[in-house]
């Protein structure tokens, strides 16, 4: 209604990033919960330093939470800022306000900061909010009144647009200001929850929680939609078994959250629940609102053949693509060459036309000329019974040239010993099993992995750290 373009910022974000964010993009109102308000004085503050006489500072307003201490509210109306009620009363109730002139007028800013360390501001228009609202409702089967937890931050991609879906389907939001199993499970049990967005991190907690903090057996159907990294198909079968009913999508900042979903077929009821998994852990087809998806050649943009077999770029066209990234005139004619979006993801398109995600493009590992998926070993360690979570990197072989090391973080239980040479062992072993000898880990390194504010696994400090362990002696494997 007002006009402006809304920039959802990741609150664990540093004041040095946030300084940036708002000088970039030019910010000039600042909204904040009271919880934060030191967190923005600061960037502010930095901001300032930075452009002395030429800073304007913009309209600063508070948001109070009578649930919280009263001192960080009471703190941000002493130092000036606007309290968002009194802010919402100087408003004029018979403003005539008028829909946007053009539908590719912006409507959001978001910044990927994701798995790198470069973030990129994400234009969205109008149109593919508005179609990518009701896209996201209609595709997960999302009815009218639907109680929706925010277990997935609404500064991810502006919530996957949920945040607009919830208000045209009369649902109702339960915020949340720290996740965890225990308010999760309270809100299925209390609040009568029905829909819930995570990313694989949050429902491997949920899966992997104490008794004393899980509600079983569910009261009703929960619907989860999984997304923001690949899920592996031992954790669909694990929230299968637990009556939650998951909806598998994929996506990204620049195509409004999800963008293709693994949509289920009846005849996939019959399988055993292995197969069952390993199908659903693909990611499908495209969103009805996605006029464009596909797997190619990125060289020739050729499609590749869908034998399941044949890597490609996954790219998308349409409404559900951003218009670009802001001030960055570079990164856009890479993003948009040949007229599709590159996401930058390896994958394959199956006979039945589902897509599956195979890698990042710059996760690859290559060992002694080989191509390995880093997402397959993942999936087959992530399969192990002590493993809570893994992720899998190339480390300098001398040997080999590259060989996947994993980062493994284990399960309460099976990480008493810290994670022993036993377990390491038992671990490679296990994948032997499961895999050609070339993919199985040569390295297994133990400890909790970083994550972004998202969820997702930060593979660029895995990397660096594998860098700094060296490489991989005297393999013969």
């Amino acid at each position: 209604m007002s006009g402006a373009v809304v920039n959802c910022v990741n609150i664990r974000l540093n004041a040095e990033t946030i300084a940036f964010l708002l000088d970039h993009s030019v910010a000039e109102v600042v909204m904040v919960d009271q919880e934060f308000f030191t967190l923005a004085e600061e960037s502010l503050k930095i901001l300032s330093e930075k452009k002395k006489s030429a800073f304007r500072p913009p309209i600063l307003v508070v948001i109070g939470d009578p649930t919280c201490d009263p001192k960080s509210l009471h703190y941000a109306l002493g130092k000036g800022a606007m309290e968002y009620e009194e802010f919402l009363k100087t408003g004029d109730p018979e403003f005539n306000w008028k829909p946007p002139r053009d539908e590719w007028q912006s409507i959001a800013l978001g910044y990927t900061s994701g798995t790198t360390s470069s973030p990129k501001g994400v234009v969205l228009h109008h149109r593919g909010a508005y179609l990518m609202a009701l896209s996201v409702a209609m595709v997960w089967g999302m009815p009218e009144g639907a109680v929706y937890l925010w277990t997935l931050p609404m500064f991810h991609c502006n919530g996957w647009c949920y945040t607009w879906a919830l208000a045209a389907f009369c649902g109702t939001s339960i915020c949340l200001r720290q996740v965890s199993t225990k308010a999760i499970y309270h809100g299925i049990a209390k609040q009568g929850v029905t829909h819930l967005c995570a990313a694989p991190v949050v429902l491997n907690n949920l899966i992997n929680a104490p008794a004393s903090e899980t509600l079983l057996p569910l009261p009703r159907v929960v619907n989860v939609n999984v997304a923001g990294a690949a899920p592996t198909p031992s954790l669909l079968a694990a929230l299968s078994i637990r009556g939650f009913r998951v909806t598998h999508t994929y996506g990204l900042s620049e195509t409004y959250g999800p963008s293709t979903v693994c949509a289920w077929r009846p005849e996939w009821d019959e399988l055993p629940l292995e197969e069952r998994s390993r199908l659903h852990c693909r990611q499908g087809i495209r969103y009805v609102a996605l006029e464009g998806l596909d797997v190619v050649d990125p060289k020739t943009m050729a499609p590749v053949p869908a034998d399941g077999e044949t890597y490609g770029e996954i790219v998308m066209r349409g409404n559900a693509v951003m218009k670009g990234y802001l001030k960055n005139p570079k990164a856009n004619a890479e993003a948009f060459a040949g007229g599709w979006y590159h996401s930058g993801d390896l994958g394959v398109r199956h006979p039945d036309g589902y897509i599956e995600v195979r890698d990042r493009m710059k996760d690859v590992i290559i060992s002694g000329g080989e191509n390995i998926s880093s997402l397959e070993v993942e999936k087959v360690v992530c399969a192990h019974p002590a493993v809570l979570e893994a992720s899998v990197v190339a480390r300098a072989d001398e040997r080999w040239g590259e060989s996947p090391c994993a980062f493994v973080t284990l399960k309460d239980g099976a990480a008493a010993d810290g994670g022993s040479e036993d377990t390491a062992s038992d671990i490679m072993r296990f994948c032997r099993e499961r895999m050609p000898g070339y993919w199985v880990p040569k390295s297994v390194i133990f400890g909790p992995l970083p994550k972004t504010a998202t969820g997702k696994i930060k593979k660029h400090e895995l990397r660096a750290r594998a860098r700094e362990l060296g490489p991989v002696k005297n393999s013969r494997m």
